[in-house]
C-alpha cells in the first residue's frame, strides 16, 4: 500500500489509526496541507528526518518544522513573549511557521544548532489536524519541494508517482494552496517576514 485517500471533512479514523501506527514504528509520510504537501515523520526520527533530507536533496543544516495540533501543543516546545503569543493567535491555524526559541521539549536534533531555534506550525487543514491529534505529538516535516523546483507539490496522485516508493506511505487529499508556508522569525525579538508565501502578511507592514 503505497497510498490512501482521505476524506477532505471527514478523515476515516480506520485510516488515521493506519497513518499513525506507522509514525509510531519509525515511518515517513506525505501529507497534503493548508500549504501544499509536506513529508513528515516523528520528530526526533533521524531515520525519518535523513530518509526527508534525501528526498529533497537538502543538507544536514536544513531547518524541520514541527508540525503541531493546537496552540496549547505548540506552547510547550516555544518559548512565546505576550506579543509573540497575540500575533500568533491571531494567524493560527494557517499557513504560517513560526521561528523560536525552543524548550527542552524539542528533540535536540530538530533545533537550529548555533541559535537552539525551530519552525512550529498550526496548519488549517483538516487531514493533517487529525493525524497530528491521534498521533498525540507533534511532526517533524518539510514542505514538499522537489529538487530544483520551487512550488510545493499539490496532487496527491502525482506525489506518489514521484515518490511513493521512498516513503512508507502517501496520504491523498487536496492541498489548500499551491505555495509554501509564510515564515516569521521571532528569533531576533522582532517579527521579521523571512518568507512571503501562503499566508497574508498585511499584519507585519
Amino acid at each position: 500500500m503505497s497510498y490512501v485517500e482521505m476524506h477532505p471533512e471527514n478523515p476515516q479514523a480506520r485510516l488515521v489509526n493506519t497513518v499513525v501506527d506507522l509514525l509510531e514504528r519509525g515511518g515517513t509520510i506525505a501529507l497534503p496541507t493548508d500549504s501544499g504537501y509536506a513529508i513528515a515523520t516523528k520528530a526526533g526520527n533521524k531515520a525519518g528526518m535523513d530518509t526527508i533530507r534525501s528526498i529533497r536533496k537538502l543538507d544536514d543544516k536544513h531547518n524541520f518544522s514541527l508540525l503541531c495540533h493546537s496552540f496549547a501543543q505548540l506552547g510547550e516546545l516555544v518559548i512565546i513573549d505576550n506579543h509573540e503569543f497575540r500575533t500568533m493567535k491571531a494567524l493560527t491555524p494557517g499557513p504560517y511557521t513560526f521561528i523560536l526559541r525552543g524548550t527542552k521539549e524539542v528533540p535536540r536534533i530538530m533545533l537550529n544548532k548555533k541559535k537552539h531555534t525551530v519552525g512550529v506550525r498550526i496548519p488549517d487543514h483538516v487531514i493533517t489536524q487529525a493525524i497530528v491529534e491521534a498521533l498525540g505529538e507533534p511532526l517533524a516535516c518539510s514542505t514538499l519541494i522537489m529538487p530544483g523546483e520551487d512550488e510545493p507539490l499539490t496532487d496527491g496522485f502525482d506525489v506518489d508517482d514521484r515518490i511513493g516508493h521512498l516513503v512508507d506511505l502517501v496520504v491523498v487529499g487536496p492541498v489548500g494552496v499551491a505555495e509554501p508556508t509564510t515564515v516569521i522569525d521571532f528569533a531576533g525579538g522582532d517579527a521579521v517576514v523571512a518568507r512571503v508565501g501562503a499566508g497574508d502578511v498585511s499584519l507585519f507592514d
